[in-house]
C-alpha cells in the first residue's frame, strides 16, 4: 500500500517544490524593477542640471561687455561643467536601465538612438563614468587655476589635486582590469579552439587506425 502511494505524494511534493521556486525566482526577477525609481530620479537630476545651465548661460550672457576676459572664460568652464554632468547622468541612465531592468524597446530602429546605446555593458559603464569624471576633475582644477592667478591659491587646493590623481589611477587600473579580462577571455577561446582540434585529429587518427 505504501509503495503504491509514495510516488503520487513525491509527485505533489516535487510540484510544490517547483511552484515555490518558480514563485521565488519571478519575485527575484521583477525586484529589478526597484531601481526604476533610482533612474527616474536622475531624469529629474537632468531637469535640475539644465535649470542650471539656463541660469549660468543668462549671467554670462547678462554680462555683455562688461565682464573681463578670466570671467568668461570661468563662466564657459561652468557651462562644460554642467554639460559633463548632465552626458553622465544620461550614460548612466541609458545604459544602467538596459543592462539591470529592461531594453528600451521605444528606442529600436530610431534614427536617432545613439550609437553606443545598448553596446555598454557594465563594464564599459564603469569606464565611461570614471572618464568623465576625471574630464570632470580637469575642469574643477582649471578653474582654480584661473582663480588663482592673483597669487591665492583656492582653500583645499591640494586635496583636489589628489582626488584628480586618484581618478586618473582609477581609470588606468579598470582599463588595465579590462584589458586583462579581454585577453583572458581570447586566451580561453583559443585554449578550446586548440582542445577540440586535437579531439578530432585523435578521433580521425583512431578512425583511420581502424
Amino acid at each position: 500500500m505504501s509503495s503504491e502511494t509514495k510516488p503520487p505524494i513525491i509527485d505533489r511534493v516535487n510540484r510544490v517544490r517547483n511552484g515555490v521556486e518558480e514563485s521565488f525566482e519571478r519575485m527575484v526577477f521583477a525586484a529589478r524593477w526597484a531601481l526604476a525609481p533610482f533612474y527616474l530620479g536622475m531624469v529629474l537630476a537632468l531637469g535640475v542640471l539644465l535649470m542650471e545651465f539656463i541660469r549660468e548661460t543668462a549671467n554670462l550672457v547678462g554680462g555683455g561687455f562688461d565682464t573681463n576676459q578670466r570671467d568668461v572664460v570661468l563662466d564657459v568652464l561652468s557651462l562644460i561643467d554642467l554639460s559633463l554632468i548632465a552626458n553622465l547622468v544620461l550614460i548612466v541612465i541609458f545604459a544602467g536601465y538596459e543592462n539591470f531592468i529592461s531594453k528600451i524597446d521605444v528606442a529600436k530602429g530610431h534614427s536617432d538612438r545613439p550609437d553606443w546605446m545598448g553596446r555598454v555593458d557594465y563594464s564599459g559603464l564603469k569606464i565611461k563614468v570614471i572618464g568623465s569624471l576625471v574630464a570632470i576633475s580637469s575642469i574643477q582644477l582649471l578653474k582654480d587655476f584661473l582663480l588663482s592667478d592673483d597669487g591665492h591659491a583656492p582653500p583645499n587646493l591640494k586635496w583636489r589635486i589628489y582626488i584628480h590623481l586618484v581618478f586618473l589611477l582609477s581609470g588606468v587600473m579598470f582599463g588595465l582590469m579590462d584589458y586583462i579580462a579581454v585577453r583572458r577571455e581570447s586566451f580561453e577561446r583559443t585554449l578550446d579552439r586548440e582542445i577540440a582540434a586535437d579531439h578530432r585529429e585523435a578521433a580521425q587518427r583512431r578512425s583511420s587506425g581502424e
